[in-house]
């Protein structure tokens, strides 16, 4: 009998390759959470990328004289500034200017499935790609 407890008892006391189990536990869960982290960030960052633009094109619009002109400066603030974000594409932009009670505003939707950020969207869940922003400019007094 003691020649089958022995082995048990040393192969409960021998601690190599804790670490390698411990590791294929936790290891799973902090890749996870890290390409959680590396989604969601690069959603925000787009998110408020777009933001910046959208506010740029409004500040512009307000110059137009009527909707057709307000349409087109928006549209020319947009196509130049967003080559100046990293992944963002102008083609992915869609940018709409209504005119209402002494107020512009100007909406961009942008489609963001083409950065790199929503290949993790297999993995990670994240927030729809479509991403819509929009900014109000009043025109005259307060």
């Amino acid at each position: 009998m003691d020649r089958f407890l022995k082995p048990l008892r040393a192969f409960s006391r021998d601690q190599l390759g804790g670490a390698a189990v411990e590791f294929a536990i936790i290891g799973p869960i902090l890749v996870f959470l890290l390409m959680g982290i590396v989604g969601w960030g690069g959603y925000f960052w787009v998110s408020h990328a777009v933001q910046q633009v959208t506010n740029d094109a409004a500040r512009a619009a307000v110059a137009g004289l009527d909707q057709d002109e307000r349409t087109s400066l928006a549209s020319a603030v947009l196509n130049t500034e967003i080559d100046d974000y990293a992944w963002l594409k102008t083609e992915a932009a869609k940018v709409t200017v209504t005119s209402q009670d002494q107020a512009i505003t100007v909406r961009v939707v942008y489609d963001a499935t083409h950065t790199p950020f929503w290949v993790m969207k297999a993995i990670v869940p994240l927030p729809s790609p479509s991403i819509a922003r929009s900014a109000t400019v009043r025109l005259g007094g307060y």
